[in-house]
């Protein structure tokens, strides 16, 4: 696919196989990893301890981690800027995926 390409999707299962091959870079996953295991903490944190101030930190640590895995060692463009419900959905899909070893970490 063209960088210039941008695919359409009908929903997310039709997305998914999309999100994961841009995302297959062992180091972007694990990368992607970090941050949306420090997106749940920070929310965590912020929802026990009321500090509401933290939540401005969630897309600094969530999408810091993933645009650093992107443009560094996928060298792509993040799945964010065309499609963000379905990346974000995505991230927490390959999360999970990720712990129950459907996916390598």
């Amino acid at each position: 696919m063209t960088a210039a390409a941008k695919p359409t999707f009908n929903s997310f299962s039709d997305f998914y196989p999309y999100y994961l091959e841009e995302h297959a870079n062992r180091t972007c996953r694990r990368l992607h990893f970090i941050g949306t295991t420090l997106v749940i903490l920070t929310a965590l944190y912020a929802v026990f301890t009321a500090s509401w101030a933290a939540l401005w930190l969630l897309p600094v640590v969530g999408y810091g981690f993933a645009w650093v895995g992107h443009f560094y060692f996928e060298h792509n463009r993040p799945a964010t800027f065309q499609h963000p419900f379905y990346s974000f959905a995505g991230d927490f899909v390959m999360y999970k995926d990720i712990l129950t070893g459907k996916i390598a970490f």
